[in-house]
């Protein structure tokens, strides 16, 4: 008697089934798994780059290694800005890297003065220091704009995060800034080599985000991060350390194959954080853009649209004059606005 044939089930044939069924995740998940190579640099629009490159590299210890001026057709598209005209250095510290950007034309509008950690465009850069208290007294020789009210201590009972410091502060266009200070144990092995160095590297950008499980769509499940540790955070530390009362935080954070990681700042409470303003551009100095590197941008841009990504850049852009060593790029935004440049290099 002939046993009935078994139907093969291959992840490429429950594709276009487990896109509307699942949301991406499953086999979809893992044929996108490849999208995502590395995280490269983030950006960070400024209103006056010599005051900021002087910022970075007196106070925090950056090295500028390269700056250029460019404009043209090709970096409107790109940016989504008409008429934009910019200057852009790349600052390095440890492996790595941050882009500042002045739009000398046009100039966008400054940060809301009374922002605050649980709003939608807030964004971090987290700064890993070898002594936090040394770090901290440099921060106060240079007269910094505090965030938190001094360096906190994550407590024992947060297992996940114990022990580890951290301070917010401000750059002088108001942007957040993190000092972070791991413990033996905790975070990337390689930050404990400090090799003499005060300021060592940057281990993560943070972002704010209004609901965890619909970012983890897009980074997981269509970029194809990896999620890599979560803690939910609360406490008169964490209140002190972000300056939100009643803040409690729920925190994932992701990886790519190499480069730094990206954490999500989902706040359980309060519910009051504000949305990006849906007409953030590039030029506003709130607006930040991690640059993503991807094998193939027209590839990258196909799948994302397919996704019903938004996008900024009307499409791939071929960079004239490889600023930056972009070679091709375009820049979308994830759900709650926050701008990611894919580059191919």
């Amino acid at each position: 008697m002939k046993k009935p044939l078994k139907r093969k089930k291959t992840c490429r044939a429950l594709v276009f089934v487990l896109v509307f069924a699942l949301g991406l995740s499953g086999c979809v998940a893992s044929a996108w798994a490849q999208l995502v190579k590395s995280v490269d640099a983030v950006g960070i629009t400024v209103s006056d780059i010599d005051r900021a490159v002087e910022f970075f590299s007196k106070v925090l210890s950056f090295e500028k290694v390269s700056e250029v001026e460019v404009a043209g057709s090709e970096y409107e598209r790109l940016q989504g800005v008409f008429g934009a005209r910019m200057r852009i250095a790349r600052m390095r510290l440890g492996e790595e890297f941050i882009d500042l950007t002045e739009y000398l034309t046009p100039r966008g509008r400054p940060i809301p003065v009374d922002s605050r950690s649980n709003d939608q465009w807030f964004q971090h850069i987290a700064i890993v220091v070898s002594d936090m208290d040394k770090a901290y007294q440099q921060l106060r020789a240079h007269k910094v704009q505090h965030t938190s009210t001094g360096p906190q201590r994550i407590p024992d009972w947060n297992k996940a995060a114990a022990g580890i410091k951290a301070f917010y502060f401000k750059d002088p266009d108001g942007h957040n800034l993190e000092l972070i200070y791991f413990p033996s144990g905790k975070g990337n092995p390689k930050w404990q080599q400090a090799n003499g160095s005060l300021f060592m590297g940057i281990d993560h950008t943070a972002i704010a985000v209004s609901d965890t499980a619909r970012s983890l769509d897009f980074y997981r499940d269509v970029l194809g991060m990896k999620l890599a540790g979560e803690s939910e955070n609360y406490g008169t530390e964490q209140e002190h350390l972000n300056h939100v009362f009643g803040s409690r935080v729920r925190i994932s954070g992701l990886k790519a194959p190499s480069g730094f990681g990206i954490e999500f700042l989902d706040y359980l409470t309060p519910r009051d954080g504000r949305p990006m303003p849906h007409d953030t551009r590039a030029n506003d100095l709130w607006h930040w853009q991690t640059a993503i590197r991807v094998g193939r941008a027209d590839a990258a841009a196909d799948k994302l649209k397919s996704a019903r990504v938004r996008f900024v850049s009307p499409g791939v852009t071929t960079i004239p004059h490889r600023a930056l060593g972009i070679a091709k790029g375009f820049i979308v935004r994830d759900p709650d606005g926050h701008g990611l440049q894919l580059i191919e290099r």
